[in-house]
């Protein structure tokens, strides 16, 4: 088994079949193949369920391909640190919805244009979901929500530099009363993000004072801001969100917004982790941060 193998074999199942793959790679068809053949015969179970159209992981290929991510990121992360000449190679970011709506296109075309030779794989979750991804070496930082600096986190789990300053507040429906308190609410509906999102979380907090959210409202499941905002417009929900998100939504339709609190973004990544890539990223953000150090 050798890191081009280990290549070979997620980009298989990342493309989900060998011609897409080999065009990929810039290799022939038959040499993809016969290293992923080569493959299973020396890890001894079949790593692919094979049909016409596409290959999908097995079980065992699954757990397999968590292993080779981890062996090719931390290779990667070895060659970019031994030969800091540069910044160079690839740099897996994670990141929230939000801070990707509201806050990175401007620095990412500004690292873009200065360092061409990073490869920015970019990928979005909610925060306990980021987390889980930095700490199992599937990416190599962060950006995300923790409150309260860091009190669901170990103490020297993760480095952190706060970047942002998030004014979140409370969407309610065109023409709803003033509120004072979470009883006020009408409507009896949260739209939110799937478990995990920090913003889902102080939204219940605020909204049931730490009880269960179930008492007290429905949770409609949504995948975007843009739907969230929609739920709240039409009237049928309630929602909570950085204001810099609200800002970009404002012609969907009208809502109400009363404010909540502030919740810093930082830049999460591994104790220890500084290639001159993830460096470079972390100097072009400062450049956009609104904290004062």
């Amino acid at each position: 088994m050798d890191l081009a193998s280990l290549a070979i074999f997620r980009t298989v199942a990342k493309e989900q079949g060998i011609t897409r793959a080999a065009e990929r790679l810039g290799r022939v068809p038959s040499n993809v193949t016969t290293r992923i053949q080569q493959l299973e015969t020396e890890i001894g179970v079949a790593l692919f369920q094979r049909d016409k159209k596409r290959m999908l992981l097995t079980q065992e290929g699954e757990t397999f391909l968590e292993y080779a991510d981890r062996i090719l990121n931390l290779a990667d992360e070895a060659r970019q640190v031994v030969n800091p000449s540069a910044p160079c190679g690839t740099l897996r970011v994670g990141s929230m919805e939000s801070t990707v709506a509201s806050r990175l296109p401007v620095p990412l075309a500004a690292y873009n244009k200065a360092w061409p030779d990073v490869t920015i794989e970019l990928s979005t979750a909610p925060t306990r979901q980021l987390i889980d991804a930095l700490l199992a070496r599937r990416i190599d930082c962060a950006l995300i929500a923790v409150p309260s600096g860091e009190w669901w986190l170990e103490p020297g789990t993760l480095d952190t530099h706060a970047l942002f300053r998030e004014q979140l507040v409370l969407l309610l429906p065109p023409g709803h009363p003033d509120i004072r308190h979470a009883s006020d609410i009408k409507p009896k509906a949260l739209a939110a993000f799937a478990p995990g999102c920090t913003y889902r979380m102080l939204a219940e907090e605020w909204l049931t004072g730490f009880g269960s959210i179930k008492e007290h409202f429905a949770v409609q499941e949504v995948g975007s801001y843009h739907a969230m905002f929609a739920c709240t417009a039409a009237g049928s929900c309630i929602s909570i969100m950085p204001r810099s998100v609200v800002d970009l939504m404002r012609h969907i339709g009208p809502v109400r917004e009363h404010p909540l609190m502030t919740v810093d973004t930082v830049l999460a990544s591994r104790p220890g982790f500084e290639t001159p890539a993830f460096s470079e990223f972390r100097k072009t953000l400062e450049t956009v941060s609104d904290i004062k150090k």
